[in-house]
């Protein structure tokens, strides 16, 4: 039977070209994005997979870039507490040297300036101490032994209540040191300096001694500190390495919901644009159907 109305098979033929070139889109924005899930048509659960995925992905990066500061504020405060430490370590030097008897009280006189000088350049190590305008030690005084607390509480996971993603670095005046009649100057979880020097006179070698002993105990605290930001140092390390590996398997978690297989979109999109130009070519002989009706009118 032969109609020129309605061209059923232009019509179907039509239909055909509309479906391929529809997949053929799908297929190309695939391959131009590298995303098998382009919007959330394309798949609404593997879509809402992928960003829950790529927000912890997010998350974990920042982290891992939390943990490159925190270690960046380590080194200031470690650099200057071994300045603290060579500070000291000559002051124990004057000390030593005023404990010799051979000494008169004017080679007394200027060993105790030359103490004092130091005690104050340490007071300059701590006021330098600073990032991001903060206080790493706080505020303290050397002079009088006089101090306050800080504390930096470093955000090393993607967790927003898990108390295992959140590293304090506490600096705490606590566990007071006599040290010339001063409290302790600086103390941080197993880190304390106490280097006043007001009113300790060196006119004797018992009082020399007994500064000498002052500054041991002042020594040690500063050492311990040090070995308390190695440990803080190798948990952000750990912590780290954890980090790296978690953010990379959900990196792949996320690629194999996510992303296309290059290869068979390719094989798609040259399938689909050879049936388009087949699906083209049998809608331009069916729509070229009706006109041999003219013969019957010839």
């Amino acid at each position: 039977m032969s109609r020129i109305n309605t061209n059923i098979n232009a019509l179907n033929a039509l239909r055909s070209l509309n479906d391929i070139n529809t997949q053929l889109s799908v297929s190309q924005l695939r391959l131009a994005t590298g995303k098998r899930i382009n919007n959330a048509a394309d798949d609404a659960a593997g879509f809402t997979i992928a960003k829950k995925f790529n927000a912890r992905s997010q998350g974990l990066g920042q982290a891992l870039a939390n943990i490159g500061s925190a270690k960046n504020l380590m080194s200031v405060a470690e650099g200057h507490l071994n300045n603290i430490l060579d500070i000291l370590t000559q002051m124990k030097t004057k000390a030593t040297q005023a404990a010799d008897d051979s000494l008169g009280s004017a080679e007394r006189n200027a060993i105790q300036s030359e103490l004092k000088a130091l005690a104050t350049q340490i007071d300059l190590e701590v006021t330098q101490s600073t990032w991001n305008s903060k206080s790493i030690f706080g505020t303290g005084n050397s002079t009088t032994g006089a101090a306050s607390s800080v504390q930096f509480k470093f955000q090393i996971g993607a967790g927003a209540s898990s108390t295992n993603d959140v590293l304090k670095f506490d600096l705490l005046a606590k566990d007071n040191v006599s040290f010339d009649g001063g409290n302790t100057n600086y103390k941080s979880d197993g880190l304390r300096v106490s280097v006043a020097t007001a009113g300790r006179a060196v006119t004797s070698s018992a009082s020399a001694q007994a500064l000498m002993s002052n500054i041991d105990t002042a020594i040690a605290d500063v050492s311990e500190g040090l070995s308390y930001i190695g440990a803080v140092v190798n948990r952000l390390t750990y912590q780290e390495t954890s980090l790296t590996v978690a953010r990379t398997n959900t990196e792949a978690a996320r690629s194999r919901i996510e992303d296309a297989d290059m290869a068979y979109e390719q094989l798609q999109s040259t399938k689909l644009q050879i049936l388009q130009q087949t699906a083209s070519a049998m809608l331009a002989q069916a729509n070229a159907g009706p006109q041999s009706i003219l013969q019957l009118f010839g």
